[in-house]
């Protein structure tokens, strides 16, 4: 039985937790006024450097405190986080991941400048001195009129507030910095020996506070605790009621307090802690009978091979059961085809939970390119704004790891290329800021991300000089606007006029189409002069299991992926080829087809009664020609061997019912290759 690495754990939650930061962070450029997200940085923080000394990750802890320390002032809104002081934050989160993930290969001194340089931003109260400047001499505070003479608290903390890494007396160390406190711990609830669980909170704490601090204040003290606690708070108003019971847990002591003075305080605790032990049970008896309403989800970390392995057992199921339906239905034995159908049901929702449980939010892949466009902005002095949607669409998590690239690549070129400069754009009568859309939505068994900018478009001009320089096309050829947008996929092509950091190499576009068509899917360029460009990434939803169309051609059988299936119709005789092309006339709109008999190379005469399968690839429809469409067929995808990575129209194979194999039809690579075929012989003709 393997065991499981704590720090690994804490790594896991850590690379979470640093996500809530640097998104709370990057908000905070644009809504420096919201204190929620201040908070919800905060407590990542405070997570951050509780978890990490719980964990051995001694200087994550110190750094992180010293990273909080620097920043309280943000916190308690003295000043306001600046675009500057957020990049130092930010700089601040990496090194403490660093810390994490390469301990022992990361500098000190980078850590120390990160915070030299935190603490200059924030030297002084409603100031942002920039670094190397020199802050102005701290001038004495003035003096302010006490509200009343102090506090009394009651603190009762859930039972599990230890186990989660948070120590009530820490906490009421941090109350005593606010004035001089006095803590009568309640003992009431301690169960007996027997019952009595060694990592949980029994007692409760009843605490006189002695400041004109405001309620705010306190609140900051329990800020990170607030789900796990139950707080009642009163002021005191005279100095009758501050006084502080002398048998009380002595924080910080008064010099004047008499017996006499505590002895309603000393007797009101306990009374009011066996009032609540008394209702206890019955609390906590009604809890168990009302439904779990307020509780979240529970979840399960699971290892990714784990469900990878999961989905190949669900995928030989699925062809076992093919095969099943197939013998069931080849006989007369009606159990036998009862038993097969419900099989069948059983391998269905096993295969959709089974698929369902890949699933993840795309938010979490969309999250990682906010620092990327916030870096970008800053580093080419061009501001952008970055605007995301359809965060909650989920696809298969393979599909998550490696949309990764391309859309780095995609957003890069969109600030690099796409926005203009604030001159340019002031010029063209445009906002000052770009503004780079990234989204994505469902459509069929599809799910299309877009990223669209407002930049000035693609020049047509300049990419048609340039693939005529390198060769691509013969000076003056007739090209349609969308073939030579084309070019830009080509490797190594780049409109650049020089090589810089972010473009020049010509490796970008070409990395962008090569993992998309490895994903199975498609990518689709449009731009409007001086308007924007927009690209769409067609993807399916799962790499594992889809939909198909399973479908003859002579004595084999082929599978198109139903997510690229229009309409079916019958090829009648009257099709004749015109001006080397064949056309369907489908309600009025011609669409072309191929023959895949031709195609394929198949040997023997076609049938007589042909039908066409018509597929979109991108903004065009093309009909495939087959012998016979069989039906749809659940398609556990098996990669082909190295020995077929030249073939390029085939994505793949499929195990049938009868254990025979069928070639996985890539529809876009199929019309490619039949455009290219077709161009073949027009040239050699001429």
């Amino acid at each position: 039985m393997s065991s499981i690495d704590p720090t690994e754990v804490f790594r896991q939650e850590a690379a979470e937790l640093f996500e809530t930061l640097e998104g709370a962070l990057l908000d905070l450029c644009q809504r420096p006024d919201d204190r929620e997200l201040v908070d919800s940085a905060f407590r990542a923080l405070h997570t951050i450097k509780g978890s990490g000394a719980m964990f051995g990750f001694d200087k994550v802890a110190a750094f992180t405190h010293e990273f909080e320390t620097a920043f309280e002032l943000v916190r308690k809104g003295e000043i306001k986080p600046t675009q500057a002081l957020i990049s130092v934050a930010l700089a601040a989160k990496d090194y403490i991941r660093a810390l994490i993930e390469a301990p022992e290969s990361t500098d000190s001194i980078i850590g120390d400048a990160i915070l030299d340089d935190l603490k200059q931003f924030v030297a002084l109260p409603g100031t942002a001195a920039e670094p190397g400047q020199s802050a102005p001499m701290p001038q004495a505070p003035a003096a302010r009129p006490a509200a009343h003479a102090g506090w009394r608290l009651y603190l009762e903390f859930d039972s599990h507030i230890l186990c989660n890494g948070s120590n009530p007396l820490d906490l009421l160390d941090d109350l005593c910095k606010l004035g001089s406190c006095f803590a009568v711990p309640v003992i009431d609830g301690i169960p007996m020996l027997e019952e009595l669980e060694p990592d949980h909170c029994y007692l409760k704490w009843d605490v006189t506070l002695h400041s004109d601090c405001g309620r705010a204040a306190i609140d900051d003290v329990f800020m990170f605790v607030q789900d796990e606690m139950k707080l009642t708070l009163a002021p005191l108003a005279t100095q009758a009621e501050a006084a502080a019971p002398e048998v009380a847990l002595q924080i910080e002591p008064l010099e004047a307090a008499t017996v006499a003075e505590v002895a309603p305080a000393v007797e009101a605790a306990p009374a009011r802690a066996t009032e609540a032990a008394a209702k206890a049970p019955a609390a906590a008896e009604q809890r168990r009978d009302e439904p779990k309403r307020n509780e979240g989800i529970a979840t399960v970390r699971v290892q990714a091979e784990r469900l990878d392995e999961l989905m190949d057992r669900v995928g030989e199921l699925v062809i076992a059961q093919a095969r099943l339906t197939q013998l069931a239905a080849a006989g007369s034995d009606l159990s036998i085809k009862m038993i097969a159908e419900e099989i069948e049901r059983l391998a269905a929702s096993l295969r959709d939970t089974t698929m369902g449980a890949r699933m993840v939010p795309i938010g979490s892949l969309f999250g990682r390119f906010r620092r990327l466009v916030h870096d970008l902005s800053r580093d080419l002095a061009k501001p952008v704004e970055f605007v995301t949607s359809g965060e909650d669409t989920e696809l298969d998590k393979t599909m998550i790891e490696c949309l990764a690239d391309p859309l780095v690549h995609l957003i890069r070129n969109a600030i690099d290329h796409g926005i203009e400069d604030s001159p340019r754009r002031a010029a063209a009568g445009k906002t000052e800021n770009g503004r780079i859309e990234l989204t994505a939505v469902h459509s069929g068994a599809q799910v299309l991300v877009t990223v669209k900018d407002n930049g000035g478009g693609l020049n047509t001009a300049r990419i048609r000089a340039k693939a005529e320089e390198q060769g691509l096309i013969a000076p003056g050829a007739t090209l349609s606007d969308h073939e030579i947008h084309q070019f830009l996929f080509h490797p190594g092509f780049s409109t650049a006029p020089t090589i810089s950091a972010l473009s020049g190499r010509g490796v970008g576009m070409d990395v962008v189409k090569r993992t998309i068509e490895n994903m199975r899917g498609t990518i689709d360029l449009a731009t409007r002069p001086g308007q924007g460009t927009t690209v769409t990434l067609r993807l399916p939803l799962t790499l594992a299991i889809i939909e198909g169309l399973l479908i003859r051609v002579g004595g084999g059988r082929y599978i198109i992926p139903l997510s690229a299936v229009e309409e079916c119709v019958e090829l009648m005789p009257e099709h004749q080829r015109s001006r080397g092309r064949n056309f369907l006339n489908v309600r009025g709109n011609l669409v072309p087809f191929l023959k895949l008999r031709e195609l394929l190379q198949v040997p023997g005469s076609p049938e007589l009664h042909q039908k066409t399968i018509i597929i979109s690839t991108g903004e065009s429809r093309v009909g495939l020609v087959a012998d016979q469409i069989i039906g749809n067929h659940q398609t556990v995808i098996k990669s082909l061997s190295k020995l077929h990575s030249d073939v390029t129209i085939f994505s793949g194979a499929a195990i049938l019912g009868d254990g025979t194999a069928a070639l996985i039809l890539d529809v876009a690579q199929l019309v490619a290759a039949a455009q290219a075929q077709s161009e073949k012989q027009i040239y050699e003709a001429a």
